[in-house]
C-alpha cells in the first residue's frame, strides 16, 4: 500500500485536533456593511480583488453585490409626485374700464383663445399664452390620445 492510502487507525500520536464552533454556513452581511464594502470598491485606483481580502470575501461575491446594486439603482421609480401650488392673488384692483369698453375686450379675448375639444374634454388656451406654454399642452394632448 502507498503512503496516500486512507487508514481508520492513524500511525502514531494525534498532535493536532481542531474544534469547530458556531454556526455553520453563510455568513451574513447587513446592508450598512455591504454598503461601506461597495463604497470602497467604488473610490477610483480600488482593486475589487483587494478589498475583498480584505475583507474576507470571495472577489466574485462583491461583482455580485455591485451588480445586483447597479439592478437596484434602475429599477427606482421613473416618476416622482409632482406638488402643484398655486400663485398667491395679489388683491390689487383693476384700473376703472367703462362697460363698453370691458365689453369689447371679453370679445376680443374670447376671439383670440384655442379652444380643443379631445374625447369630451375641452381645453382652451387664452390670449397672450406664450409659445412654450402652448407647445406643452398641444404635447400633452398628443402623448394622451
Amino acid at each position: 500500500m502507498s503512503r496516500l492510502d486512507h487508514r481508520l487507525e492513524p500511525e502514531g500520536e494525534v498532535r493536532r485536533f481542531e474544534v469547530i464552533t458556531g454556526a455553520i454556513g453563510r455568513r451574513r452581511w447587513n446592508a450598512d456593511d455591504r454598503a461601506r464594502i461597495l463604497e470602497e470598491t467604488l473610490v477610483p485606483g480600488a482593486v475589487v480583488s483587494e478589498v475583498a481580502r480584505r475583507h474576507g470575501l470571495m472577489p466574485q461575491q462583491l461583482f455580485t453585490w455591485r451588480r445586483e446594486a447597479r439592478k437596484a439603482a434602475q429599477t427606482l421609480p421613473a416618476f416622482v409626485p409632482a406638488v402643484v401650488t398655486p400663485e398667491p392673488v395679489l388683491a390689487a384692483e383693476p384700473p376703472a374700464v367703462s362697460p363698453r369698453r370691458k365689453r369689447r375686450s371679453r370679445q376680443h379675448r374670447r376671439a383670440a383663445a384655442i379652444e380643443i375639444d379631445v374625447a369630451g374634454v375641452k381645453v382652451t388656451i387664452e390670449n397672450g399664452a406664450s409659445p412654450a406654454t402652448i407647445a406643452a399642452v398641444l404635447g400633452a394632448l398628443k402623448v394622451g390620445s
